[in-house]
């Protein structure tokens, strides 16, 4: 590294200063093995864990949104009120029956491989990929039947119903466009460019060493003259959190977001001149951690169990021990993030091992001779410390009310694989995001057409029940504001009754920067955004 980025203000611990050691080495061969890095045009930011694919098209993961986000672009971009704004359409009108939404899209926009940028690109997006492979995109795209192309800047959605939510969901790292000519007449689920992404953004994909970073560097043609403000942009993978703290202090590291350090740490650096640690940047991804249930296992299958797990959770001590403060419990299944949509008037389940005790025997599971009822095992992506602590603490609650766990950290392609791929598991906890819009983020947990089996982060618990189904369809497709709330304070009350997922809180996120950095948070994509005006002092 150059002299520019030297180490902020802080005090090195014994253990980062042995850490350091250890990525020292390791950055010397990072940086032996790359084209030398330039001084106030590179910056180094870290995703963790290390996205598993190079495009939010086929994958709504995290990390996998954050990387996207940089080299691929959707129509709309959004303030922090949530009100769409320009990207790769200029200006959009939407029918007053709500059946018709048309774009005009922007003029001289070209794709990473200089070919130009029209509304059969768009239209193939929709209809060809996103409507079909994307997580969310089945449900957001369902009701629109054609994206008409009557002149190249112009695309026109066609709607069979009003779908309110689908003007939240046209951010580049949500609802990419993709290059018509790169992925026609190809199995789009196994194009090359799925993993050196063809886009429109600033950023143009260099090099993926697994394991080790990304390399992204700027686009010379981008459309936005002058952006983006860096030349290069590299992303460094940390498997160890303390490794990713003893970085920040070192210098090596200049970014990170989604809580890129420990919550133990949080303080510590909001406290440092040398940082600044961002809590905005999460509003359109609303990122929930939650206890999904498997209900194919004979015991999860049964209410009352599902009621006593819950009861069996102390969530005021959890979010203390687990989140350290840094989190908001949640009621239900849509936090108070999105007030228009939020209720309380759900059921709830206070903390109470009798009550939970009572439940699993009237459900027909006695206590042995050993004090337990029966085994489960619990799975989550190794993605840091905060699972591991909560696997801890759930463990401890739930083996006093006669519950063993058997607990799994496996890596996020293991961790796909044996929840959506095979369905092999009994409790897994993750990160759900709601996103700005219930129809968008939650609706794929719930609505029993979003079972899919081999397709990550839609229903894996084999929930159905036609209620929901049919509260969570009308309020899709449902024009107006009120009773389209009401429709989902109903989908909070029965998700609340049947349980097939156990909320249990909003982490609040940090996003970590050198204060030399800025930029780095510009609206509510956060670090999900294209970053075509990051830079460095």
């Amino acid at each position: 590294m150059n002299d520019e980025t030297t180490m902020p203000a802080a005090t090195l611990s014994r253990r980062n200063l042995l850490l350091l050691g250890s990525s020292a080495i390791f950055a010397g061969t990072f940086l032996r093995s790359m084209p030398a890095l330039a001084d106030d045009k590179t910056l180094v930011m870290t995703i963790s864990p290390e996205p598993n694919a190079m495009l939010s098209a086929f994958n709504t993961a995290s990390p996998v949104a954050v990387i996207s986000g940089k080299m691929t672009e959707g129509l709309l971009g959004y303030d922090f009120d949530i009100k769409p704004q320009p990207e790769l359409a200029t200006s959009w009108e939407v029918a007053p029956d709500g059946l018709t939404i048309s774009f005009k899209l922007r003029d001289g926009v070209k794709w990473h491989d200089g070919k130009p940028f029209t509304s059969a690109d768009v239209a193939y997006s929709i209809m060809e990929i996103l409507k079909q492979h994307h997580p969310r995109g089945r449900g957001v795209f369902a009701k629109v039947t054609a994206v008409e192309t009557p002149d190249p800047l112009t695309a026109v959605f066609k709607l069979s119903e009003p779908a309110p939510a689908l003007m939240y969901a046209l951010a580049g790292w949500e609802s990419p466009m993709l290059p018509k000519h790169v992925y026609e007449g190809t199995d789009v689920l196994k194009n090359p460019a799925n993993n050196a992404p063809v886009g429109t953004g600033p950023f143009k994909f260099v090099e993926w060493q697994r394991g080790s970073y990304i390399v992204l560097e700027k686009n010379p043609d981008y459309w936005d003259a002058g952006k983006p403000l860096l030349d290069k942009l590299v992303v460094r993978i940390y498997s160890d959190p303390a490794a990713r703290v003893a970085a920040f202090e070192a210098g090596e590291l200049h970014l990170g977001g989604d809580g890129p350090i420990p919550l133990n740490e949080v303080k510590r650096f909001q406290e440092n001149p040398g940082f600044k640690v961002e809590t905005r940047g999460i509003e359109m991804n609303n990122s929930l951690d939650v206890l999904e249930l498997n209900l194919r296992n004979e015991h999860l299958a049964k209410p009352q169990v599902r009621q006593a797990l819950m009861h069996a959770i102390d969530r005021d001590m959890m979010m203390k021990t687990v989140w350290y403060g840094l989190a908001e419990q949640l009621t239900g299944p849509i936090p108070q993030t999105l007030p228009h949509f939020y209720t309380a008037d759900v059921p709830s389940y206070a903390f109470d091992t009798a009550k939970a005790e009572a439940l699993l025997d009237e459900a027909g599971f006695p206590k042995g001779a050993d004090g337990m009822r029966f085994k489960l095992r619990l799975i989550w992506p190794a993605t840091g410390d905060t699972y591991d602590r909560a696997g801890q603490f759930l463990r401890q609650q739930f083996r006093k009310v006669g519950v063993d766990l058997d607990l799994q950290a496996a890596d996020v392609p293991t961790f796909i694989k044996q929840v959506y791929a095979e369905y092999n598991f009994d409790i897994s906890m993750f990160p759900a995001s709601v996103t700005a819009d219930p129809s968008i983020g939650s609706q794929r947990f719930y609505h029993s057409a979003a079972i899919k089996q081999g397709t990550p982060f839609v229903n894996a618990s084999g929930y159905k029940n036609p209620e929901m189904d049919e509260v969570l369809s009308k309020a899709a497709v449902e024009p107006d504001p009120a009773k389209r709330a009401d429709l989902f304070k109903r989908f909070q009350q029965i998700a609340m009754a049947d349980l097939p997922i156990l909320p249990l809180a909003r982490p609040i996120y940090v996003t970590v920067a050198n204060a030399r950095v800025e930029n780095f948070i510009t609206g509510p994509e956060g670090v999900r955004s294209r970053y075509a005006t990051l830079t460095i002092k």
